[in-house]
């Protein structure tokens, strides 16, 4: 049976889809922008902080479902500007442990919501 997945710790959704599903023990979340769920604003600051962002809605999101980012199996990363595939990395090792980091793959695309700059969607063991 599938179970929709939501949390105020994370940013309400741009248009008619849920923050995550639940299906057959795995959490497919939405694609993550770095909006502070506080403001409902996108966070300033370098590439980094938006990236944190991101990385603290996809954690309140996992966390409500009964997991978290250790339990990831697969990150699909969006971002505006390949220059930023480092910083990218950096944080991803800020987070996740580098030995059971999960699979991932990083695209660029020419616009995001909101004219953000990032967007990481996952699936995650419940």
């Amino acid at each position: 049976m599938k179970k929709i997945i939501t949390d105020a710790h994370a940013p309400n959704p741009m248009g008619s889809y849920n923050q995550a599903t639940v299906i057959d023990g795995l959490i497919f979340t939405a694609g993550q922008v770095p909006i502070d769920p506080d403001t409902g604003k996108m966070v300033e600051g370098d590439f980094k902080s938006k990236v944190n962002q991101v990385f603290k809605n996809l954690s309140a999101i996992l966390e409500r479902a009964g997991s978290d980012l250790s339990q990831a199996v697969k990150f699909t990363v969006f971002v505006t500007d390949m220059a930023n595939y480092q910083s990218v990395n950096e944080v991803f090792n800020e987070w996740l442990d580098e030995s059971t980091a999960p699979a991932r793959s990083l695209v660029s695309v020419k616009q995001l919501p909101g004219n953000a700059d990032i967007e990481i969607e996952c699936i995650a063991l419940c």
